[in-house]
This record gives C-alpha cells, structure tokens and sequence, in this order.
C-alpha cells in the first residue's frame, strides 16, 4: 500500500513513449507538486523501513525481496531529485525572500501556477511543505533529512549487511551442495550430519533451493545497485566493504566468531554480534561439555537401548575404575592402547565454553566404558548386514562375533601406532 502511494503515476492514464529499446520510464515533474506535499511518506516512512530492514533476516528470500522493491521504486529516475527539492523547500529559512509574508497567502491567479520560475511561487511550494509536516507532527518536529549524513551512514550500514547477507546465501548454497553430495545409503534411515554432531545450522533457504537461493543473491545485488543509485554511494567505500565480507573468515577456513568484546567475565556480545547471530551471519561452535553418557536421546538412537547401556556402562566403570586409571597411566604401548578405547581424561579441558564464562573448573572424568554407541540405529543396521553378509559363507553369529572383535582390535593396534599422541576414541 505505501509503495502504491508513492507511485501515482503508474496509475494515471499516460502512455509511455514508444521507442526501439526500453528505457527505464522518468517521473514527470508534473508530479513535483504531489511530491513535495506528501514529503514525510517519503523521507519518515523511508527512514522507518530502512531501521527495520537494518533488523530483518535479508537472507531470507521474502525480505531480500522487500528491501529490492523499495530501493527500485525510490530509484526511479528524477524521483530522488524531487524529493532532495522538497526537502530543501522544507528547510528554507523563513526570511530568505522579503516579500514572503505577503506572498504566502496568494491565490494562483495572483501568484502565478506552481510551477512558474518567479521567487513567489517558491515560497508558495515552500509554505505547502511546511504546512503538510507541521499539521502532521507539530511545530516542534525535528526533521531527519532523507539525504543528510545520519540516514546516509544509516545505508552505509544496509549495504554492509546486504554484503553479508550475500556471502551467507553464497555458504549457505556451498553447504547445502556439499551435504547432498555427501549423502550416502545410511540417509535412507535418516541419518543426517546434522543429527550425527547434534547440531543444526541450517535457513530457510536450505528447504528452498538452489534457484531460490540464487534469486536471493540477485535480489540483494540489485537493491545494492538502486542503493547507490539513490544515495550515489562511494564505489571505493562499497569495495572495502565487500572486500571486509569477503574476508570474513579465519585462519581455519572457519567463520569468524561473532563480534565481542573481552571483559573480566570473558566474552560479551556487542549488539552488532546480537544481530550476526540472530540472522545467522556468525555463530559460536556450541558443544555438549557435560557427561557423554548423560546427553539427550537423539532420534537415531534407540531410547530404551541407550538406558540399559548406560546402566551397564555405570556397573562396569564403578567396578573397574581403579584398574581402568592404572592402565591409562602407563606410558607404553599398553597404557596407549586403553587410552585410544576408554574416554579421554582430560576431554573437558579442550572443549569450548560458552562465551560468557572465561573460566571454569574442568572436570575430570575419568577413563570410562562407554556402550552408547551400540544404540545407534545405525550401528545395529551395520551389524545385522555384516552378519547377514556373513551368513553366506556359512559363518555363524559368534564367529562373526569373534571376527568383528579380532578385526576391530587389529585396526586400534594400527591406530594407536599412528596416533600422534593418544586420541579419544569416539564412535
């Protein structure tokens, strides 16, 4: 409804030039007048829309498309100069002309039209102007102007997150790429690598496509484009913008953290690093720092399985602990290969924290049984084909039992030989 109102023209019964290549179709100055007295639907409600878009999600393709159509309609050709013009009539001095008490009040057929040059009807636009933004926000309203230096570092800022915002549909594509590549024949149970590190860090976008995702980029890129069309934008800082986007990434090839702040208490957010998060520009790598045996039943996994495991587990750790703590202790080959089965003792101290907490007292676990991993669907999937498979060479169950466990035990040898250092191992 705003953006129709602001377009009048589009609804007047004119008919475009008739040339051999489209051009893009010019206001008419005819519509100057129009203009100038519905200042504030442009210059307030503009400056309104362009603080929210500064708190949307424009990777989304429904706001990626709203921010584009805005920025088309203000960048019509001639529309900008037209409002730059009321602007200034608004901000006139009262005094500038001498006759201007006098010529306030005039009629047209006194004063001449609107749209005659002489210094009266000036002040006639003028007077209009000001009478439209004092009857609606009083004589006190203190006017931002549309193309002053607050609101033009107001664009500054969009352009930068639209930056963003592209590089984030652009890994989120190249994630989603390399996540359907990956797939393999464990998906068909809905294994997922999402569900295997418990984590999600999927958008929107990833339910979408890949066409949706590209209409997005083009969206964002041409309301950059109108962007600097409008406020005519300095290429070299939009370059060092985008250049800063680009290299948004660390050492690792890893996103950057979030933006913060370091304080006795460790890491803060700084409102920048609020809405990197929330739009997932940026994230913390978030992991589980608690007991492994105590996180929650994922859907891979069989509930009533991971219980009676887990109170196995807890028998034999109880049992065997002082003896589990002595193996792991020796510096050979023997106490190697009991720290490449059993947790690793010091795992807590190498997890990350939370970014609020700057220290905290690792626990130390203790060497530990875990049988977890054999409620995993995927896991008893695995087994029952490989007894299946061995049923055709006549291979009963506690053969193959025995064989899985010779085979298994093999293959820790050969990694704890290559091991740099003792590992946890993890299944």
């Amino acid at each position: 409804m705003w953006l129709s109102y602001l377009q009048p023209w589009r609804y007047a019964p004119e008919k475009p030039p008739q040339s051999a290549e489209p051009l893009p179709r010019s206001v008419s100055e005819k519509w100057a007048a129009f203009i100038q007295e519905n200042l504030l639907m442009y210059t307030k409600l503009f400056v309104g829309f362009l603080n929210r878009a500064l708190r949307t999600d424009l990777v989304s393709p429904k706001n990626a498309l709203m921010v584009f159509r805005v920025a088309k309609v203000f960048a019509q050709p001639n529309l900008a100069e037209m409002i730059l013009k009321g602007e200034q009539l608004f901000l006139e001095p009262e005094l500038v002309i001498p006759h201007r008490q006098h010529r306030l009040f005039m009629t047209p057929p006194f004063g001449g039209s609107f749209f005659s040059s002489w210094p009266p009807t000036i002040t006639d636009a003028s007077f209009k102007v000001k009478s439209h933004v004092y009857s609606l926000e009083g004589q006190d309203f203190q006017y931002k102007q549309m193309f002053g230096t607050e609101v033009r570092n107001l664009v500054l800022k969009l352009a930068q997150l639209i930056c963003q915002a592209q590089q984030t549909a652009k890994s989120i594509s190249d994630h989603s790429a390399e996540t359907m590549a990956s797939q393999s024949f464990f998906s068909w149970f809905r294994f997922t690598p999402s569900e295997m590190n418990g984590s999600y860090t999927g958008n929107d976008l990833d339910e979408i496509g890949q066409d949706s995702i590209k209409k997005t980029d083009e969206y964002l890129e041409k309301a950059l484009e109108y962007l600097c069309q409008i406020f005519k934008l300095n290429e070299a800082q939009l370059t060092q913008m985008m250049m800063k986007c680009g290299t948004a990434q660390d050492e690792n090839g890893k996103k950057q953290l979030p933006d913060c702040i370091e304080s006795e208490d460790g890491l803060i957010l700084t409102p920048l690093g609020r809405y990197q998060i929330i739009n997932g520009l940026r994230r913390f790598e978030v992991q589980y720092q608690g007991d492994t045996e105590l996180q929650p039943i994922r859907s891979y996994e069989n509930a009533t399985l991971v219980r009676l495991l887990f109170r196995l587990s807890s028998v034999l750790n109880e049992r065997f602990a002082d003896q589990m703590d002595v193996l792991c202790s020796r510096e050979d080959f023997v106490g190697r290969l009991c720290r490449y089965h059993l947790t690793n003792p010091h795992l807590a101290q190498k997890t990350r924290y939370a970014p609020m907490v700057k220290d905290r007292t690792s626990q130390n676990w203790g060497p530990k049984i875990s049988l977890r991993f054999l409620a995993s669907y995927r896991t008893l999937i695995s087994l029952l084909m490989i007894y299946f498979m061995a049923s055709w060479f006549y291979i009963g169950p506690v053969g193959c039992t025995f064989i899985i466990l010779i085979a298994y035990f093999l293959y820790a040898i050969i990694m704890t030989f290559f091991s740099e250092g003792w590992k946890p191992h993890e299944h």
